[in-house]
């Protein structure tokens, strides 16, 4: 048991043994007003049982009063019942940040609070409401409703609203006059608000705010380290997947008959393409560590299309790949671009003609977009509209979601996936790095700066070589003299 057990442990017990001396003090209380009645309206008047009960009854009374109105047994009890909410809500959002979590959320806070209702919401939606006006909401999943509320999402900051106007529901709420706003963050990224409304502006006080405020850091804490855990989970089963993917039975097989073929054919072609076979094969066990450059990414997914076009053929694949040299070291997660180069082989390869598969870059200010293209079949408007769909678990949808929900995870939620496409033109994945151009100016600089100083320790060393050209004595010094020695 750590140390934290411990003291949680200890609160809980003292607590206990405070509860079981209120319920003695006041049930003694009890007994001793029950005697006190009976000594002053039974039969007999008995001044001195009447003076001892009344006594032990005051003196009962006041210590139940001590007990339970003590300072220290109200903060005691105050946080008892904070971390048994704190536990309540990990639990509830245990699964993840979505409707049926926040739902749960707003139904274990709205009795805790002064508040008339409870709301979450992430940046777009609305995921849980509990309280007055659950009626006139509609269902759940509905886009948010109050430019407080998008304000709110877009600047990461609390606001308190005193007025129905300010408020600022379509269809006001009878019932709701005022609201409190809380970001829920991660890192700088808002991932979304809790919201509190109010009956009354007059019972939005100091406390409600800093209460309204308490829970937003502690449901922040809550989905960062959920995030946090989902990701190293992501990042293993992605490792696992790509791994599998590039080590399925259908490309070992399909490649290894290649290569057979074109021993026959061409061996000079077919002991590149096994050079190869096996450089790619080495690099993707290399590769499994987290990040790695683009510069290597990229390398191993055109190595891979390589390969595949040893397959198809020269008049069937092609491949366009060019990434500006400023750009190269920008460190990313492993298997990032080679899945959707994958889906453009298994998916977009037209009846006839050839296709073209392009990974290009670029940075633009302080961003950096990497574009992953091909002029295959496309998809329809429906398909591009599902393609990130979280219940999608194979094929084209889990390997999409898979790099889109990588990237937010490394990147922040500011960075993202952008997918276009139109039947029979191809498609056009945009990865989007929202703010990384900076690591490349600190690496740049860094290197300049280690470059500086090596150049001023090469002109040191060149002037103390010059001096001791000037110096006889300084030489004979530090250099013996073969001749001399007697051996």
């Amino acid at each position: 048991m750590g140390d934290e057990d411990k003291r949680f442990g200890g609160v809980i017990s003292h607590n206990n043994l405070q509860l079981i001396a209120e319920a003695s003090f006041l049930c003694l209380a009890l007994i001793s007003g029950c005697v006190l009645g009976w000594a002053m309206f039974g039969p007999e008047h008995n001044f001195m049982v009447m003076f001892v009960s009344g006594l032990l009854f005051t003196l009962f009374l006041l210590l139940t009063f001590a007990f339970m109105f003590d300072p220290d047994h109200l903060k005691a009890k105050q946080s008892l019942e904070v971390l048994n909410l704190a536990s309540q809500t990990l639990e509830a959002m245990r699964d993840g940040y979505d409707t049926s979590s926040a739902q749960h959320v707003c139904e274990l806070l709205l009795p805790n609070v002064a508040a008339c209702a409870v709301a979450m919401t992430d940046d777009k939606v609305v995921l849980g409401y509990c309280g007055i006006g659950r009626s006139e909401l509609g269902h759940l999943g509905g886009r948010i409703r109050t430019a407080a509320t998008a304000y709110t999402v877009k600047d990461g900051k609390t606001r308190v609203l005193r007025s129905q106007q300010e408020v600022g529901l379509p269809t006001p709420v009878k019932g709701i006059k005022a609201a409190i706003i809380v970001p829920l963050n991660e890192g700088k990224d808002t991932l979304g608000t809790l919201k509190f409304y109010y009956s009354d502006p007059a019972r939005i006080t100091e406390s409600q705010v800093s209460i309204a405020e308490g829970f937003g850091q502690l449901l922040s804490t809550q989905i960062s380290a959920l995030r946090l855990e989902d990701q190293k989970k992501l990042a293993t089963s992605m490792e696992l997947k790509a791994l599998q993917s590039q080590i399925n039975p259908h490309f070992l097989f399909n490649t290894i008959n290649t290569m057979a073929s074109y021993c026959r054919i061409d061996p000079d072609k077919a002991r590149v393409m096994l050079r190869e076979f096996a450089t790619f094969y080495r690099a993707t066990l290399e590769n499994s560590s987290d990040l790695i450059s683009l510069e290597r990414e990229v390398e191993q997914t055109v190595r891979y299309l390589t390969l595949e076009q040893c397959r198809f053929g020269e008049d069937r694949l092609a491949i366009d790949s060019s990434i500006p040299d400023e750009i190269r070291e920008l460190e990313v997660p492993s298997f990032m671009i080679q899945p959707l180069v994958e889906n453009s082989i298994k998916h977009a390869f037209p009846a006839e003609g050839k296709l073209t598969i392009g990974i290009h870059g670029e940075r633009k200010g302080d961003d950096i977009y990497i574009y992953v293209t091909d002029d295959g079949v496309g998809m329809t408007q429906e398909a591009l509209d599902n393609i990130l769909h979280p219940v999608s678990d194979t094929g084209l949808g889990i390997a999409v979601k898979n790099v889109n929900d990588r990237l937010r995870g490394y990147f922040g939620e500011g960075s993202k996936m952008i997918i276009s496409s139109e039947l029979g033109k191809g498609t056009f994945v945009t990865l989007y790095l929202k703010d990384r151009a900076h690591e490349l100016d600190e690496d740049h600089a860094a290197e300049g700066e280690l470059v500086d100083e090596f150049e001023q320790l090469k002109r040191k060393a060149a002037a103390s070589a010059v001096a001791s050209d000037f110096d006889g004595s300084k030489g004979s010094e530090d250099f013996i003299d073969l001749a001399d020695l007697k051996i």
